[in-house]
C-alpha cells in the first residue's frame, strides 16, 4: 500500500513539473512573421523610440541631451522583488544589441523573450510593448543602430532566490500579460483616441507605473491609470483619470501642454521619475501628443488607486 502511494506520488509530482516546464516555455514569433513588413525606417524609428521611452532607463543614470542617445544602461530599478539594472542597449556589437537579428528584436519587445530563449523580467516593460505594431518595432530597432555604440556591461541584477529563477516568469506571463487593447474604445472612438491608446497603452507604457499592482507584480486592469505606490516604494505616482484625485479638472489642450512643457495648469513643473518621460513626450509630434490627451480624457474615471496598492 505504501509503495503504491509513494508511486502515484511520484507521478503526480513528475506530471505538475513536466506541466510546469510546459506552460512556463518562453514562446516567439513565427519564423517569417517579419516578411510581409515594410522597409525598417530609421526617421520613423525615432518617434518611437521616444513615445517608448527608451532613453529613460536606458541612457546613463543623469545623461542629459545628446548624451540620452548613448544607450550604456545602469538605471537601477528597485523593487519588492530586488533590484533590476537596465542592460545596455547601444549598437555595440558585443556589449550591446548591435550583434541581434530583427527576429531577436522582436521578441524581446513583443513577447520578453531573450535571444538565447529565457524569459526576461517584466521590469523591461515587454508586458505594454505586447501591444505594439511589429513595424514600429522593426523602425525602432532601426533608429537603434544609428546610435553611438557604447563599450561596457551595465552589471547584473540583484536578486534573491526564488527570483532568480527565470522560468517562472512564464507563468507569470500567462496572468498578465496579453496584447488586447486595456480599454475597449466605442464604435464612435475618434481617431485621435485610438491613436492616444496606441500610443499609452502599448509603446507609452504608462499603465505600468500608473497602474496599482497585486502582490505578484500583475497590474490590476480594473484600476487601469488610477495611481499608484511607487514601484521602489517611495512616494506615488498619481492617478491619471478623470476620476477623484485624478486629472478631471484638465482640460486635453492642459493634457497636451504639460507632456509638452513640463508645467501643470496649476503653474507646478514636472518632476521625480516624470521628468525624464516628460522629455520624450516632448519629442513626439503635437498630433500624438494630443492623441494621448483624448485617451486619457476617454479613459473611464477611477478613484485614486494608490491607498490600496499595497
Amino acid at each position: 500500500m505504501k509503495k503504491k502511494l509513494l508511486t502515484t506520488a511520484l507521478i503526480v509530482i513528475a506530471g505538475g513539473g513536466a506541466a510546469f516546464w510546459l506552460l512556463s516555455a518562453p514562446t516567439s514569433l513565427e519564423a517569417g512573421a517579419l516578411g510581409a513588413l515594410e522597409a525598417p525606417s530609421a526617421e520613423r524609428g525615432e518617434q518611437v523610440f521616444w513615445a517608448g521611452g527608451c532613453a529613460s532607463c536606458h541612457a546613463r543614470p543623469g545623461a542629459d541631451g545628446d548624451a540620452r542617445l548613448e544607450l550604456a544602461g545602469g538605471v537601477e530599478l528597485k523593487s519588492d522583488f530586488g533590484t533590476f539594472v537596465a542592460p545596455n542597449i547601444s549598437p555595440h556589437m558585443q556589449d550591446g544589441i548591435g550583434g541581434w537579428s530583427d527576429m531577436a528584436f522582436a521578441n524581446a519587445m513583443l513577447h520578453g523573450v531573450s535571444p538565447e530563449g529565457e524569459h526576461y523580467y517584466p521590469a523591461f516593460p515587454y508586458p505594454s510593448y505586447a501591444r505594439m505594431e511589429p513595424q514600429d518595432v522593426s523602425d525602432l530597432f532601426a533608429f537603434i543602430k544609428t546610435l553611438p555604440e557604447v563599450e561596457g556591461d551595465a552589471g547584473e541584477h540583484k536578486l534573491s532566490f526564488p527570483f532568480t529563477m527565470r522560468r517562472g516568469i512564464g507563468l507569470w506571463k500567462l496572468a498578465y500579460m496579453h496584447d488586447e487593447p486595456v480599454v475597449a474604445l466605442g464604435a464612435d472612438a475618434s481617431d485621435a483616441e485610438r491613436r492616444g491608446q496606441y500610443l499609452v497603452e502599448g509603446a507609452g507604457h504608462c499603465g505600468e507605473c500608473h497602474t496599482p499592482r497585486n502582490f505578484a507584480g500583475g497590474q490590476l486592469y480594473d484600476q487601469w491609470l488610477a495611481g499608484a505606490v511607487s514601484a521602489e516604494g517611495e512616494g506615488i505616482v498619481p492617478n491619471i483619470t478623470t476620476g477623484d484625485g485624478g486629472i478631471g479638472s484638465w482640460s486635453a489642450g492642459d493634457i497636451a501642454y504639460y507632456l509638452e512643457s513640463g508645467f501643470t495648469p496649476e503653474f507646478d513643473s514636472v518632476g521625480g521619475a516624470m521628468v525624464s518621460v516628460q522629455k520624450n513626450m516632448a519629442r513626439l509630434s503635437k498630433e500624438d501628443r494630443d492623441a494621448i490627451a483624448a485617451y486619457l480624457l476617454a479613459v473611464q474615471p477611477k478613484p485614486n488607486g494608490y491607498p490600496s496598492s499595497r
